[in-house]
């Protein structure tokens, strides 16, 4: 399993001097060799490099940060077709998909640089590191990192890793490769509803982030409604460094909901049980203010860290269909639009259950969880 360590770089006035003009040489030579790309239709990596490696060099770069470039751009490329097939940029003849397939990819000039051992070296005792620039290799610069982040390193640190600048500080993403533990048998599943008014319910009945979280969404898209009628170059410089913080927000509380129900699950000895929420975006139809509730919340994202802590836990993890989980009885299994007349009353027209409902929802997930285990499991057991 793959897991990215963040660490901070602490370099003085020359060093960080050398790692912006490397940086804005690596992306102004990965704008010419998506050019390259876009105007010969060489995308695959091996080729791209091929076609670009002398004038990357030309450019300045050094033989390994010149085939960083090329792969770099061949990736790029690659996620793009990707999101197409996916139809995450539209359907065909959309405006949207026009713009994203009628040019090549522009790269910022701070957009992040991958080094591998080559070009970049720990000293990881001493918490330095040593980077190609263009200035010639750099000094030993501190990097400083958690004490938990540090054993990992020492221990899992593999391949790449990527130079990122972000509002004036310097970072290094490096790539773990952790051992994955074997799942563990679970005695039951925990079911997880996600939704709008709380972001995540289990089937304990645990909401997580309601109100609080709500009153920060609503100022945040009052605030970027009048930075965007001003429509001004500060307005607009504004509303870059609101959506920045806007997403810090969003993973950070993400995480803590994530780690609690991974927590939980663990503690327990059960499994999570999630909703595919594939293309949830297209499949929901909402009123005009929920719209931005929906569009505004990292619902993917959620999933994702649940997922991926889970699996630091050797938690089981299934994905279950939710159609009608909202409408079930989790009591009778009686299905019906009118069992549920509020979002947060469920009453069972048939047998007369009441819950909230979503917990109501998080215990049919948490049911067709335990269903859904077996189907997975029982090609094993064979």
């Amino acid at each position: 399993m793959k897991i990215v360590v963040q660490v901070r770089l602490f370099p003085d006035a020359a060093e960080q001097a050398a790692l912006r003009a490397t940086l804005d040489l690596c992306n102004a030579a990965a704008n010419v060799a998506s050019g390259l790309a876009y105007q010969r239709r060489v995308f695959a990596k091996q080729s791209l490099q091929r076609l670009t490696y002398g004038q990357l060099k030309g450019m300045g770069l050094s033989a390994q940060p010149a085939i960083h470039v090329a792969r770099k751009v061949s990736s790029a490329y690659a996620t793009l077709t990707a999101n197409l097939q996916a139809g995450n940029l539209g359907k065909a003849g959309s405006k949207r998909r026009r713009a994203a397939e009628g040019k090549p990819i522009r790269f910022r000039h701070d957009a992040a640089q991958p080094f591998d051992d080559r070009c970049l070296s720990w000293q990881l005792a001493a918490r330095t590191v040593s980077i190609w620039t263009v200035a010639g290799r750099s000094g030993k610069i501190r990097f400083g990192c958690s004490d938990q982040q540090h054993a990992l390193l020492v221990v899992y640190r593999r391949g790449e890793s990527d130079l990122v600048c972000r509002d004036g500080k310097w970072f290094l993403y490096a790539t773990c490769d952790i051992p994955e533990p074997p799942i563990k048998e679970p005695d039951g599943f925990l079911g997880v509803d996600v939704g709008i008014a709380n972001l995540a319910t289990d089937s304990d009945g645990r909401h997580y982030c309601g109100k609080a979280t709500s009153r920060v969404r609503h100022r945040n898209q009052r605030l970027r409604a009048k930075l965007q009628a001003i429509g001004t170059k500060s307005a607009k410089r504004l509303l870059k460094k609101r959506r920045r913080k806007e997403s810090r927000f969003a993973a950070d509380t993400n995480h803590r909901i994530a780690k609690s129900i991974v927590t939980e699950a663990e503690r327990t000895g059960r499994g999570i049980a999630l909703e595919d929420l594939g293309n949830i975006r297209d499949r929901v139809r909402l009123r005009r203010p929920q719209r931005v509730m929906l569009h505004s919340w990292a619902f993917h994202q959620l999933g994702q860290y649940i997922a991926y802590k889970a699996k630091r836990s050797a938690v089981a993890v299934v994905h279950v269909d939710p159609a009608y989980t909202s409408q079930g009885c989790s009591a009778c299994g009686y299905v019906a639009k009118a069992n549920r007349p509020n979002q947060s009353t469920f009453r069972c027209r048939s047998c007369g259950f009441a819950e909230h409902a979503d917990r109501n929802a998080a215990r049919n997930i948490a049911a067709r969880g335990v269903t859904r285990w077996a189907a997975v499991s029982l090609p094993n057991a064979a």
